[in-house]
């Protein structure tokens, strides 16, 4: 598999996250205690695919590798907020799980390129 296939499938990995957790906020009814929660989920699922692309037009490695570490915070941090939902409304937790489970594998694979990176330094 070739550098430019994996960067590829990534890319497109993150955005479609993104655009999942969009659609999955779309359908939650907001109120006072939701839409804090909705917003900032939004933007840190978002934020992880930006960010991605970012890393890809790095100047320097120390710059991929700092939007990397991004990434893999910003994954983090969608964990959270999705865990902060199904508190919020129980009955989103089977729509949840997927969601943090995709989170979940993407701070692992962003946990795997900062490990790879820190190593050859």
């Amino acid at each position: 598999m070739t550098q430019f296939t994996i960067k590829y499938d990534l890319e497109d990995r993150t955005a479609r996250f993104g655009e999942q957790i969009i659609m999955f906020c779309k359908s939650i009814n907001e109120t006072t205690i939701s839409r804090p929660i909705i917003n900032q989920l939004i933007k840190s699922a978002t934020s992880i695919g930006a960010n991605y692309m970012e890393a890809n037009g790095a100047s320097s490695r120390g710059d991929f590798r700092n939007k990397i570490f991004i990434c893999k915070k910003e994954s983090q941090e969608t964990k959270h907020w999705l865990r902060m939902l199904g508190v919020y409304d129980s009955g989103l937790k089977e729509k949840i799980i997927p969601l943090w489970n995709e989170a979940q594998s993407l701070t692992m694979i962003f946990q795997k390129i900062t490990n790879s990176l820190n190593k050859k330094v």
